[in-house]
């Protein structure tokens, strides 16, 4: 029920924002999780916000370049991705977990609900 927009192609140093909402529940009932994959490499966590939005997580990899935000009262939770780098291409997913605590917040496995991805493009 997680569906990620947004997506697309950018040049390095750009700026691209993605987006996930919920169909079936409201997304302030959950914590949300952005992961990515390139091709060839594993999925990677990339950030994470709690329900409420207070507590927000991010990789190593886009510390300081993206930002994570949520509006409970519009279903959405955003990431914006500023200074893009190539390496920052892949398919991009939100996800949840339906029941329990998240105890790992940027490891894929702690998630059991999965949107269908978006793609992200950055090349010269």
């Amino acid at each position: 029920q997680l569906t990620e927009f947004g997506g697309g192609s950018q040049h390095p140093g750009g700026s691209l924002r993605v987006a996930c909402t919920d169909r079936k529940f409201t997304v302030n009932m959950f914590d949300i999780g952005w992961f990515r994959q390139a091709p060839g490499k594993e999925r990677e966590g990339v950030s994470f916000i709690s329900g409420t939005g207070e507590s927000k997580v991010y990789s190593d990899a886009v510390k300081g370049r993206f930002t994570i935000s949520r509006d409970n009262n519009k279903n959405m939770v955003w990431l914006q991705m500023d200074s893009l780098k190539p390496e920052d291409a892949g398919i991009y997913w939100c996800a949840r977990k339906r029941d329990g605590h998240i105890l790992n917040p940027l490891r894929p496995s702690d998630y059991d609900t999965w949107g269908l991805g978006t793609q992200v493009t950055v090349s010269a």
